[in-house]
Formats: C-alpha cells, structure tokens, sequence
C-alpha cells in the first residue's frame, strides 16, 4: 500500500507542484529580513528511494527551490514536502521505510531496504529521527493540534493511519506535517478519524 508510492510518478507530480506554489508564494512575499525582491537560487540534489518503476518521477523533481534577496543576499529555503532538510533520502521514502519498519511485514521491508538502498544502520538513525522529533520544539507546537491519545512511541505510523482517506492521502498530510514548521505554511493537516 505505502510503498506502492514509491513508483507512482504521479504522486511524485503532486510534492513538486505543491512545492511549486510553496516557493511561488516565499517568493512573492519578498525576503523575511529585509522585504527585498528575491531571485532564484534553486539547486539540484541528488535525492535517494525514487524508485525505477512504471512511471518515473517528473523532469525537475530533485530542484530543491532556493531563493537569495535582491538586497540583504540572505538565503530563503521555502519548506519541502519532498525534501527532509538535508537528508539524502526523500521525505516519502524515509517515512514510509520508517514505517514499514516498525510493521509487522518483514518481507515489504526487506524489498524495501533492497530497492531503496538503505542499510540497517540508515534504517535506525530513521528511527532515532522520529524518535528525537517527538521532543522538540516543532513538535511541542504540533502536539496541540494532533488527536490527544495519539501513540507517540509509534511514530511515524501513528500519523497517517489517523488521518481519513485513502493512503496517498494519508501520505500527503503526514508530508504537510513534516513541512508545516516553516514560517508562512501551515499546511492542512486534514481530518482524523
């Protein structure tokens, strides 16, 4: 089910138009600092778990949009519902390997962990991530707005299977979650069952 997105080039379409309008939006604020006009700075990466399938990502998936003032030359990165900060793996890869890992289907795991490339040891700083999210900053400010009884030691399949809809769906609003602690996108985190 999860890992079926993996190879869905259309689902790939959507992070980057919703990147797209992020960056639009970033840009036409002007720069946070100094109101400057800001230009464009996009950068490629080279993103790990796009998987060869059917339909392969779109032309232009690995641009990480990227803007610099006119005046101040201070840097803005709009939030990336494809990209995690730094992380080499996208976003949708790290969260669903994370968890299928903690489910119950060792054999989608291991197809998982072939496909994607990911050792064991990727695997675990994964798992350390989700685990070191549930005590920050962002999530603290999250935490009022997800359901009361939500199993945090679960992360991160205690999100989307929370989430109403179909599993693309799901997938979205854990992705709007993820991105929602940059300044200017909330982003939509849906209905909970």
């Amino acid at each position: 089910m999860y890992r079926e997105l993996l190879r869905d080039g259309r689902f790939f379409e959507v992070l980057l138009r919703v990147d797209e309008e992020r960056a639009a939006k970033v840009q036409a604020a002007g720069c946070p600092q100094c109101g400057g006009p800001l230009h464009a700075g996009h950068f490629e990466r080279k993103p790990r778990g796009l998987l060869q399938g059917t339909t392969p990502p779109p032309e232009g998936y690995a641009t990480r949009f990227d803007w610099c003032c006119g005046e101040c030359r201070r840097r803005t990165l709009p939030a990336s519902v494809r990209f995690l900060g730094r992380k080499v793996y996208v976003a949708v890869a790290n969260a669903i390997a994370t968890i299928l890992d903690r489910g119950e289907d060792r054999g989608a795991l291991r197809l998982l962990r072939r496909e994607l490339g990911a050792s064991r040891s990727t695997l675990r700083r994964w798992r350390a991530w989700w685990q070191a999210l549930v005590g920050s900053a962002p999530w603290q400010r999250l935490r009022g707005q997800l359901p009361v009884d939500l199993d945090e030691s679960g992360l991160p399949a205690a999100l989307p299977e929370r989430w109403l809809g179909s599993c693309t769906d799901q997938m979205m609003a854990l992705l709007h979650l993820l991105a929602r602690e940059s300044p200017g996108f909330p982003g939509t985190l849906g209905e909970w069952r």
